[in-house]
């Protein structure tokens, strides 16, 4: 498995798996290839055909000033026609790949976005968020750029260039034959190409993604970098990427320079002056119309200027494919959240936890917890406490399912964790997290969580059950309050009030209280622990406490230091032993 963050280099054999998947996402629109294709047959045909007509009217009319006022008509309203159909099926043409471009990219898109959506945690702890949209915003918009201006261009490069050479063959067979002579150069050339641009490109794409997580990381961390002064730091490590992705471009610039159009037109310059020359010296033997002489050099131009046209596409055609490579490296990601293998007879009926020797690693070599064992029955809160780093929030995210454990089980009423349905677990588990996340919405968007059969009613209950209905009806529209990025009008209370009634709309039958009050001021404090209180009444709560003030009523509380329980009892039995739980009760309370 490749880390999205890795530059990774393309064979020819990677490029052409790369560009057959691409080609893939196409099937489903089978007939508007058909289309698009018989109109660039007709686009193409009418290009060859308007060289032939004014060779005619050169030998037949110009040359022996002879015009015929019928035969000269007609022959006006054929170029016109010709003209017409060529103008009408390149346009269809041009539209009907476009419109392929974009419904590629469109499930391309939804196949990758879905699939962020089942990754596991594992792969969020390392890749950073902005290279994660780089995938999904820069690299596909140079797939779309492929799709329009390549494909398409490829495609009618490949029959004009034939056509082209048809009638080279029509006018003068040993002509067509000299013009053969070029293409194995110009074929070295391209695969001379090929082979360095893969490499330019691919670490583009890469400082490109890099930029793109600078910038997150830096709009995401404004306040601290302000506060800390670290924005010459930042800007310092901004402007070396910048300039890594500067160097790599112009590397392709001055490929692109060399080996494209420069020296595809050079190929081309030589080969109408050897195609001149062969007419100079047939001259002596025959007579060659002036006509003939256009039509050559017209077909002789339409032969090379698709190849042109193709050669000035390849940086475009090579950027994709990088960056085709990268988003289904994104869509082939194996890091998954975790399976799970559920039974329809089981299902949550009380909310009974039990944990029994659970060993767990995030690295595979050091083990967070080391045979973790507890039960909190059914109405019982549990508290987890201890200091940074001691395992709490690991065992949260084992219980939550947010990473796969391999050692000991976690059971609910009797039940393996892994083995109860998806829904089960998430329609009967809530999650209250120390710093709540708020989507941009409404107040009732963000209770209600587009629940499909969730009434109003029942959002505006659960907001009176947490006692958040006085503050968000004290707001100018109320419920349909406008909540901006992250919630960063409301308070930290209000932020926090809203996520309790969000978990308790969906009434689960246990309560997960990640350090809920960890970031609220003492005076909101105690508003919070009032509706922590309502809300666990009846249902099993797990809560890491940072503040223990907040979880003196526990039914059990699990001290833990280096990923074991060490110590375990309620408030008072754990202060009479004078262990870890005691100094640190000393130390919050100042003695």
């Amino acid at each position: 498995m490749n880390d999205i963050n890795e530059t990774v280099h393309l064979t020819a054999r990677d490029q052409l798996k790369v560009l057959m998947r691409l080609i893939s996402y196409t099937y489903p629109f089978k007939w508007t290839i058909i289309l698009a294709f018989v109109m660039l047959i007709f686009s193409t045909v009418a290009g060859m055909i308007i060289p032939y007509l004014v060779m005619v009217f050169i030998d037949d009319y110009l040359t022996p000033a002879v015009f015929p006022e019928d035969e000269i008509t007609m022959l006006i309203v054929i170029f016109l026609t010709v003209q017409i159909i060529g103008a009408v099926t390149t346009y269809m043409n041009i539209y009907l790949f476009q419109y392929l471009a974009f419904k590629v990219i469109q499930q391309l898109r939804i196949d990758a976005f879905n699939k962020i959506g089942r990754l596991g945690m594992r792969y969020f702890d390392k890749v950073s968020g902005g290279g994660i949209v780089s995938r999904l915003t820069n690299d596909t918009e140079a797939i779309v750029e492929m799709f329009i201006g390549v494909f398409a261009t490829f495609l009618m490069a490949f029959f004009m260039m034939a056509s082209s050479y048809v009638m080279m063959f029509v006018l003068d067979v040993r002509l067509a034959f000299i013009a053969l002579i070029f293409m194995p150069l110009i074929l070295l050339i391209m695969l001379i190409y090929r082979k360095y641009s893969a490499v330019f490109f691919s670490y583009t794409r890469q400082l490109l993604a890099d930029l793109n997580a600078k910038l997150a990381e830096s709009i995401e961390g404004m306040k601290i970098i302000q506060v800390f002064n670290q924005q010459d730091r930042l800007q310092g490590e901004f402007n070396r990427i910048n300039a890594e992705h500067y160097e790599y471009t112009m590397k392709t610039v001055r490929l692109d320079g060399l080996l494209l159009r420069p020296a595809i037109s050079m190929i081309q310059i030589l080969a109408i002056a050897v195609i001149l020359g062969y007419f100079g010296l047939l001259s002596f033997e025959s007579s060659i119309t002036a006509g003939l002489i256009f039509a050559f050099i017209q077909y002789m131009e339409r032969f090379f200027e698709p190849i042109n046209q193709v050669s000035q596409n390849l940086s475009i055609f090579q950027q994709a494919l990088v960056s085709a490579s990268r988003v289904f490296r994104l869509i082939d990601e194996d890091i998954l959240e975790p399976e799970q293998a559920p039974r329809a007879e089981y299902g949550i009926t009380d909310g009974r936890i039990d944990f029994e020797n659970v060993t767990f690693s995030y690295d595979g070599r050091t083990d967070v917890l080391k045979n973790i064992s507890f039960t909190a029955m059914p109405g019982e809160t549990v508290a987890l406490v201890g200091h940074t780093g001691s395992g709490k929030s690991s065992i949260i995210n084992l219980f939550m399912r947010f990473y796969e454990f391999d050692e000991g089980r976690i059971l609910i009423d009797g039940h393996s964790i892994k083995t109860l349905p998806k829904q089960e677990l998430k329609n009967n588990i809530g999650l209250v997290l120390q710093d709540p996340f708020l989507f941009y919405g409404t107040i009732e968007s963000n209770i209600r969580l587009y629940h499909p059969t969730m009434t109003f009613e029942a959002v505006q209950a659960a907001a009176e059950f947490v006692g958040a209905d006085q503050f968000i009806k004290a707001l100018p529209d109320g419920y349909s309050h406008k909540v901006l990025e992250k919630g960063s009008t409301l308070s930290s209370g209000e932020r926090q009030l809203i996520a309790f009634a969000r978990t308790m709309a969906v009434d689960p039958k246990i309560l997960i209280l990640d350090e809920a009050t960890a970031n609220i001021d003492s005076e909101t404090e105690e508003e919070i622990q009032k509706s922590l209180n309502v809300m666990r009444k009846g249902r099993t709560t797990l809560a890491i406490a940072h503040r223990l003030s907040t979880i003196q009523d526990a039914d059990q509380i699990l001290v833990l230091n280096k990923g074991e329980i060490v110590e375990r009892g309620t408030h008072d039995e754990l202060i009479s032993r004078k262990g870890i739980y005691h100094k640190m009760y000393l130390l919050q309370n100042g003695q």
